[in-house]
């Protein structure tokens, strides 16, 4: 499994010499703020981490594996991330 939010409020908590329920308040006000930024902006960037952005799936034909049988998935909105060069190159030494 990987870190849950509790594990980041915790390790944040630490660096930060914050109480863990203040580290959850701002934890979670930045969890907030960052879903609104994607859904009223459509992308959303963070320096040396990442850009998310929205995009639109087109609808398509799929099969359903237990029974063969085709159906329609309609088209839909969602939510990408592409990793900064910093990020990958972090990445990069850790392997």
């Amino acid at each position: 499994m990987g870190v849950t939010k509790r594990d980041l409020v915790n390790r944040v908590a630490e660096r930060a010499a914050m109480t863990q329920a203040q580290t959850q308040d701002v934890v979670q006000l930045t969890l907030d703020a960052i879903c609104e930024a994607i859904v009223s902006e459509e992308r959303l960037e963070l320096r040396n981490f990442g850009v998310f952005e929205v995009r639109d799936r087109a609808p398509r034909k799929a099969r359903d594996p237990r029974t063969g049988e085709t159906m329609d998935v309609p088209a839909r909105r969602v939510v990408t991330f592409r990793a900064s060069p910093a990020l990958l190159e972090q990445l990069a030494q850790e392997a």
